[in-house]
């Protein structure tokens, strides 16, 4: 069993999913994604990406100089990409689980009644 992904990697190999994205790309994505709930700092970006990297979950895709600057581009891996299946599927089965068990503890709905008065 492979262990539970941190929220921001989760997020990050789901940026990637669509195409490669340089690091602001990704930051963007990431907060447009979570709907705001996930903000990623620069060097906690970089990082990550250096660990998924090591990981074989992403890879550069290409780098390219824009305004003297060198900006590189990420994508997911094959790797990367079966493991956000995995953890798409293991967060599928915990909120199925979780709805079943709240469903189950409230109480039907039964007909409306109406008040004549």
């Amino acid at each position: 069993m492979t262990r539970p992904m941190r929220e921001p990697t989760f997020w990050i190999l789901t940026a990637l999913v669509d195409r490669p994205r340089h690091g602001y790309g990704v930051i963007q994505q990431v907060t447009k994604l979570s709907g705001g709930e996930t903000r990623l700092l620069a060097a906690t970006l970089y990082a990550a990406l250096d660990r998924l990297t090591a990981e074989g979950l992403t890879e550069v895709d290409r780098e390219e100089t824009v305004d003297g600057r060198l900006r590189r581009y990420y994508r997911l891996t094959p790797e990367g990409d079966t493991a956000l299946t995995a953890e798409t599927h293991r967060l599928s089965r915990n909120v199925q689980i979780s709805t079943r068990l709240l469903n189950a503890r409230r109480p039907p709905a039964g007909p409306a009644t109406v008040a004549f008065g």
